[in-house]
């Protein structure tokens, strides 16, 4: 099985915030995008904790997820 986290997310450059994060730092979410093993996701509050490597196929799901909740 692939490890599908990085434990340093700070290591990789290029991060760009969600646009469903909140302008008062609430959730905030950031993503790589053009990552060699899927679609990298990390909290922005905490740069150098981890992150989750979604799969491709994995990602609609979970943005389509996000945008359903409340």
């Amino acid at each position: 099985m692939t490890d599908r986290t990085i434990s340093n997310a700070a290591i990789l450059t290029g991060w760009r915030k969600s646009s469903y994060s909140n302008a008062d730092a609430g959730s905030c979410l950031e993503v790589l995008d053009a990552h060699p093993s899927g679609i990298p996701v990390r909290d922005s509050k905490t740069p150098h904790g981890p992150a989750v490597i979604f799969a491709p196929a994995a990602w609609l799901p979970f943005v389509a997820a996000v945008k359903a909740t409340p």
